[in-house]
């Protein structure tokens, strides 16, 4: 399933691993090409200032929030309070029981 030739989806989480956001989490709410996608937290990082990153310079979690998927479908945009809802889910479900 993580295959590195795969396409990022709108939605999908990452790990920022360049950058003054070094380590922190954010969407992908838009996918610009083959290199490059736009990202968001809702938080520090809105989604009317969303981000340009490389692919190289992310971490991608292959974890799809469908909330966030189904509202750039539906509407075309996403709210920040639903990005930094399935951010902090992501993290409570997924890192934090891995440091149990």
């Amino acid at each position: 399933m993580k295959d590195p030739d795969s396409v990022p989806q709108a939605g999908e989480l990452v790990r920022i691993l360049n950058g003054r956001d070094k380590g922190q989490f954010a969407c992908i709410i838009e996918v610009l090409d083959d290199k490059f996608v736009l990202i968001a937290d809702g938080d520090k990082r809105k989604v009317d200032k969303a981000k340009k990153k490389n692919l190289h310079h992310i971490e991608r979690s292959y974890i799809i929030a469908s909330e966030v998927k189904n509202s750039i479908i539906e509407t075309g945009r996403v709210t920040n309070a639903k990005l930094r809802f399935a951010i902090s889910s992501y993290i409570n479900d997924n890192l934090l029981k891995e440091g149990e």
